[in-house]
């Protein structure tokens, strides 16, 4: 899914996630409607691009033409349906570009969270005194707030993430690394969005 747009991703994930409810695949004016597109044409150049990728195809019978999932795209739902998204890389050290490529990631139960979770690989070295390492896979719960001392995913003026320990006050937000050979970030309020909340750690030794 990694060449899909924002919107292909949202037309996919309501027909993946919701597939089981319908008696009968929902048309384009149905999904219309459920997505709150106006435009009928817009939505079916969206489905056409997911009908190339093989995620979706229509589906047709005596009473209506309705869209559903490809038989692969339902085997691959299937498979990962416990699985935690793989969103990619994010820094642990200096700030990168937040990355949204889209796979699915095995999790074992016990690291995740009652809420929903995601999965990124941390990039650099900023957090090892925390034993969080390059290459490293650390499992996030997904939320917009977090106590003092915490370990976030803190979004940088909507541009650039990293995971740091953070402290916050009504004028300022501390970013703080777990290496003693760096210095703290400082920014205001405004410049810094919590996305989510350290809840577990995996590693690779191959």
């Amino acid at each position: 899914m990694n060449e899909l747009t924002r919107r292909q991703r949202e037309i996919f994930e309501f027909l993946r996630d919701n597939y089981e409810k319908f008696s009968f695949p929902p048309t384009l004016d149905e999904l219309c409607a459920a997505l709150g597109m106006a435009s009928r044409g817009s939505m079916h150049k969206h489905i056409t691009a997911l009908i190339e990728a093989g995620l979706v195809e229509s589906f047709a019978d005596q009473k209506n033409t309705g869209i559903r999932l490809t038989s692969r795209a339902q085997r691959e739902y299937e498979a990962c349906e416990h699985a935690l998204p793989f969103v990619g890389s994010i820094a642990a050290g200096k700030p990168i570009e937040a990355l949204e490529n889209i796979n699915y990631m095995a999790v074992p139960e016990v690291l995740k969270s009652d809420k929903p979770c995601y999965v990124l690989q941390i990039k650099g070295d900023s957090m090892v005194e925390a034993g969080i390492f390059d290459g490293d896979w650390v499992v996030i719960e997904q939320r917009s707030y977090a106590q003092n001392g915490e370990i976030v995913v803190a979004l940088i003026e909507k541009s650039e993430a990293t995971l740091k320990y953070i402290e916050q006050s009504p004028d300022k937000v501390l970013l703080i690394p777990a290496n003693a050979s760096m210095s703290a970030m400082v920014y205001r309020p405004d410049q810094v969005e919590i996305q989510g909340v350290l809840v577990g750690q995996m590693r690779s030794y191959r």
